[in-house]
């Protein structure tokens, strides 16, 4: 026993390396050959779980842009691969061995290759001062750490044991997570110091993305789930983080005295066409209508409710927030439609079968939830409103029941409108505003709110005549 615990500690001792940033001895236990292997091994993985977008344009570009920062890292000889990934979700990570995400959905809120730069800077700083290699290592400390106490304490390999050993290895690398934000913070904006791009940008990119997640939060309220928030830049600092601030304005201290370079002209160049929200194959929504054309359906929302295509389920807002109606699929339903309705809602619910656009289907409805199912395909479609209140879908009955009214299988005209929205860049104009742009837009009525969180002039602020600008079509 004395020798395994002796053998225990030794590796634990054996497991110091020198932090390629601070020079410093860190706990590690992992070689470098071992963190690439591993970055390997997950890069696998993450693009089993994500498309890689298929732009080799911008795919060549992000590359570019990370390399060339990459360069003037505390890793310069690191093999780093960057990847755009095909979701609109707002992010971008850092896996050991100089492997770096970042998302379509994220490039859509920038506006400038130096901000493109200052994502990917931190990114890299994750890299190179190794964050994923020392977290692991911490998990595997706290597990050999279990593993001697075990050897004096029996009861701490029983169930309630396992999770106290949880618990302290989630908190040992819990404690990490602010210093190692704050550290990659730094160690960006140092990056673009040194590679003629502005340290600040590091500041413009967390206004940016809080503006993002406020938009989002307000939505999340409406649509009942958490808000999508960044975990990099953004996550552990306001934007006027006093202790950020001042290793940007470190780093400033070693920028050159010509001017910066920004690039937002490459940039926008650069994301022209890129694909904004939903992909086609995830459905799309046009003026409040839905297509789907692996499924092969179609459904017309109230003009003014909003519509949010989520991953799990599609989801319509009433104008003032008091009502959600959701559309949801069953790939194996069981009976008729009203047999299904009636095990749905329950037999206190109004059941009427009918047809909808040659589709069997039934209406049901109580004094708090009502809607619709709708078969095809052999699958059934589910699309049921619920209130807020027990008195809110009164109101709104005649909107509802139209919905479900107006589900069809998608026709060969509406098969053509099955194209993802896209960004385009545009001059604007003397009196343009973005209302008058976001008049028609696709987007519906949360047009405006994106067009201005995407230009950069989120909550207020105009285009201003000569400017480029982002629209989506």
């Amino acid at each position: 026993m004395r020798f395994l615990i002796i053998s225990l500690f030794l590796s634990l001792l054996a497991g110091c390396a020198q932090n390629p940033v601070t020079g410093s001895n860190d706990f590690v236990m992992m070689s470098e050959n071992q963190e690439i292997a591993i970055g390997r091994q997950n890069d696998e993985q993450v693009k089993k779980q994500y498309k890689v977008y298929g732009s080799k344009a911008l795919q060549d570009y992000v590359n570019n842009v990370g390399q060339h920062i990459a360069r003037q890292s505390h890793r310069p000889n690191l093999q780093y691969h960057f990847t755009v990934l095909d979701t609109p979700d707002i992010n971008a990570f850092a896996l050991p061995g100089g492997y770096v995400y970042i998302t379509r959905g994220i490039l859509a809120y920038l506006n400038s290759e130096a901000e493109l730069a200052a994502v990917l800077g931190h990114e890299i700083g994750h890299v190179t001062a190794r964050h994923g290699v020392r977290q692991q290592s911490a998990a595997q400390a706290a597990n050999i750490g279990m593993t001697i106490a075990s050897i004096f304490v029996p009861q701490i390999n029983t169930m309630g044991g396992s999770n106290m050993a949880n618990l302290l290895g989630g908190a040992l690398l819990s404690g990490y997570g602010r210093e190692h934000e704050l550290e990659a913070d730094k160690l960006g904006a140092e990056y673009l110091a040194r590679t003629d791009y502005d340290p600040q940008a590091i500041i413009t990119v967390i206004g940016v993305l809080k503006n993002q997640e406020l938009q989002d939060a307000q939505l999340a309220r409406q649509e009942g789930r958490e808000p999508r928030r960044y975990h990099g830049v953004f996550a552990s600092h306001p934007d006027n983080d006093t202790r950020l601030k001042q290793a940007v304005g470190e780093a400033e201290k070693n920028t050159s005295a010509h001017a910066h370079f920004t690039g937002r002209r490459e940039f926008l160049a650069a994301t022209e066409g890129l694909v904004f929200n939903d992909n086609a194959d995830q459905g799309i929504v046009r003026y409040n209508a839905f297509y789907h054309g692996e499924l092969g359906i179609a459904v017309q929302f109230p003009k003014t409710w909003q519509v949010h295509n989520l991953p799990t389920a599609l989801v319509a807002i009433s104008p003032q927030g008091e009502v959600q109606m959701q559309l949801k699929l069953d790939e194996s339903p069981d009976g008729t439609p009203g047999e299904y309705a009636r095990n749905l809602a329950g037999y206190g619910a109004q059941i009427t079968s009918l047809n909808v656009n040659g589709l069997p289907a039934a209406l049901f409805e109580l004094p708090d939830t009502a809607g619709g199912v709708i078969f095809h395909n052999k699958q059934a479609f589910i699309l049921q409103a619920k209130g807020r209140a027990r008195d809110n879908l009164a109101a709104h009955r005649d909107e509802i029941i139209g919905t479900v009214r107006s589900f069809h299988a998608v026709t060969a005209n509406e098969r053509q409108l099955l194209k993802p929205l896209t960004l385009h860049i545009i001059t604007a104009r003397t009196g343009d505003t973005f209302a008058s742009l976001a008049q028609d837009s696709p987007l519906g009525e949360s047009a405006e709110s994106y067009l201005r969180l995407i230009n950069a002039r989120f909550p207020g602020g105009e285009p201003q005549s000569g400017q480029l600008i982002k629209l989506v079509r």
